[in-house]
């Protein structure tokens, strides 16, 4: 079977077969996906349809009653705990930003780089050329040179936000699956974000799950459409946007 084939080549993320099961109501029902390496996936769906359930399965927070999910081309994501899954290079940006709001932006992304050095050596020893020169890389990425001796409570909505995507990156996730980045955003906050990822994907691979149908058209890339736990459809956003039962269950409303 072509999939199976493709699984131990090329796909970054894989999954087949997925089903989940929450007190008899299926949250997942046979989803299949594929994610290629340097690939950005955008994933649409009206509430319900199993757009979190789905993340939640791929970072190891929720268990598949049956499916395969593999990353890379040999982890089984399904027998690994969240703490193994997020070391094997996962990163998930939830809806809800949190950030360290007592601290700089820069200092924000410093923790997020340094990841497993404790705060207390970070907080006494000076970052190093290489520290300092990724997070001058990141905070251009996330366009917040401007804010970066900013504490992270005075930041606006969004500014948050891209604060969060650059701590995510600063961790260097070979995926980073964002969840509805663009939720409670002004047009130009959402255009700026959709600008933020495509600069991201040039060197990470990331799955959007998202409302928001202009940002969707703005990222320009393939979208998966989720209906009761399955894939309805999958394809460029004017080809989905085009297909009738896409149409009834989702942009018609």
């Amino acid at each position: 079977m072509s999939m199976a084939d493709q699984r131990s080549t090329s796909a970054l993320l894989y999954l087949s077969g997925v089903t989940v099961s929450f007190d008899g109501f299926e949250a997942l029902s046979n989803l299949s996906l594929l994610v290629e390496p340097g690939e950005m996936r955008a994933i649409i769906g009206p509430n319900g349809a199993g757009k979190t359930t789905m993340m939640d399965v791929v970072t190891g927070k929720t268990r598949p009653d049956e499916g395969e999910v593999v990353f890379d081309g040999k982890a089984d994501l399904t027998k690994l705990d969240e703490a193994d899954i997020a070391t094997l290079g996962i990163g998930r940006k939830f809806q809800k930003p949190t950030v360290f709001e007592n601290h700089t932006v820069r200092d924000n992304l410093l923790l997020a780089l340094a990841g497993l050095r404790s705060w207390y050596k970070l907080l006494l020893a000076s970052p190093t050329k290489l520290e300092n020169d990724r997070l001058n890389e990141i905070l251009s990425i996330v366009r917040m040179e401007a804010q970066q001796n900013m504490l992270a409570a005075r930041l606006s909505h969004g500014q948050k936000q891209w604060l969060e995507i650059g701590m995510l990156l600063a961790q260097d996730p070979k995926l980073l699956l964002v969840d509805e980045p663009v939720a409670g955003m002004t047009d130009v906050e959402t255009e700026t974000t959709a600008q933020v990822l495509r600069e991201i994907n040039k060197t990470h691979s990331v799955v959007v799950v998202e409302h928001d149908m202009s940002f969707v058209r703005a990222l320009g890339v393939k979208v998966t459409v989720l209906h009761e736990g399955s894939m309805l459809a999958e394809g460029t956003f004017d080809q989905v946007s085009a297909d009738p039962r896409v149409v009834e269950v989702y942009l018609g409303r």
